[in-house]
């Protein structure tokens, strides 16, 4: 149950974390980043969740009692893996950790490839300011992906 869970969940943590991305790259500031992040994407996320909880329930409309069960685990999972953990821990992580969240040690952006996965036009955004974190300033290499 928990794997069929969380292969269903990460579309929302990708799009989720990918919006509030986008708008870090457009802004740099942090809070406006997760508010618009969650303001654009968290009616989705809850019609997905709404629509994947009623089709769990129905499970419970048959007559085997393990699939009853299952299905209404699985709605319980998404119920609380949507509002819980997406929703609610998700932005509020992000909320605290600000700019660090999008921070990569030096040593490891180095080595990494750099993958744009929002196409061109986040490339072509002005980079935010540098921002000081803790003591040392951030690249715009960092800034913007690598």
């Amino acid at each position: 149950m928990f794997a069929v869970v969380f292969g269903l969940s990460m579309d929302y943590e990708v799009f989720l974390v990918s919006r509030v991305r986008e708008e870090w790259v457009r802004r740099g500031d942090a809070s406006s980043a997760v508010a618009d992040g969650i303001a654009h994407t968290g009616r989705v996320i809850s019609a997905a969740a709404a629509i994947m909880i009623c089709v769990f329930l129905s499970f419970m409309l048959g007559d085997e009692r393990s699939i009853k069960e299952f299905g209404f685990g699985l709605a319980a999972a998404v119920f609380l893996d949507a509002l819980v953990v997406r929703c609610m821990l998700l932005p509020a992580v992000l909320e605290l950790l600000g700019p660090y969240t999008w921070r990569l040690p030096r040593w490891i952006d180095t080595r990494l490839p750099y993958i744009n996965i929002e196409g061109t036009s986040a490339r072509n955004v002005p980079a935010p300011p540098e921002v000081e974190l803790g003591g040392e300033p951030v690249t715009e290499g960092a800034q913007a992906g690598r």
